[in-house]
């Protein structure tokens, strides 16, 4: 095998990782988002749809509150 190869083989190896390690980020960021997104929308539902979907309206506002981290 020629040195040439060598390098361009790794090379390839490493862009390709590289996408796949910027899908995988893109993925949590969307799922991020998706959360933020729905805890932020139990604020805006009245106390009926609370009620409705088995919340208090703290308990929407605890929810909405957490961190991405927090599952």
């Amino acid at each position: 095998m020629a040195i040439e190869t060598f390098y361009a083989a790794t090379e390839a190896n490493s862009r390709g990782s590289f996408r796949i390690v910027l899908r995988r980020a893109w993925r949590v960021y969307r799922a991020w988002r998706i959360k933020r997104h729905t805890r932020y929308a139990l604020l805006e539902l009245t106390d009926e749809q609370l009620r409705d979907v088995g919340l208090t309206r703290s308990e929407a506002r605890h929810e909405a509150g957490k961190s991405y981290f927090w599952d």
